[in-house]
């Protein structure tokens, strides 16, 4: 049985855009606001993640959107029912308001996960 072009583009984009449930809750939440920080006196932040799925996975990339930030994260496998971090530096050279993000990736997952930071640099 053949079925008609559009049906089987439908059943082929649907696939595709289906997700896995999440892998990881994000107990520190997913965005932090450093409020005002000295320039020229990097903080950091550290987001916490439990693995909440039934497999071990590993964090395969952490992105940031400029070289201001930088994350540190471990490449061991976070077991299930696990707790990790992911501690982000943010180097306070300019000032002014930043608004961050970064994109973390679990070997479990295609799409990756939004983290955001804040804050003013006096």
């Amino acid at each position: 049985m053949r079925l008609p072009a559009f049906i089987l583009c439908l059943l082929v984009s649907f696939n595709l855009s289906a997700q896995k449930a999440p892998v990881a809750e994000w107990t520190t939440g997913v965005h932090h606001d450093f409020g005002d920080i000295k320039q020229g006196q990097p903080v950091t932040f550290e987001f916490l993640y439990r693995n909440i799925s039934d497999e071990p996975f590993i964090i395969d990339n952490v992105r940031t959107t400029c070289g201001c930030t930088a994350p540190e994260w471990s490449d061991l496998p976070t077991e299930p029912k696990g707790i990790q971090v992911i501690s982000i530096v943010y180097d306070a050279r300019k000032p002014g308001y930043f608004y961050k993000k970064i994109k973390v990736f679990f070997s479990s997952q295609r799409k990756g996960e939004l983290l955001t930071i804040e804050g003013f640099v006096e």
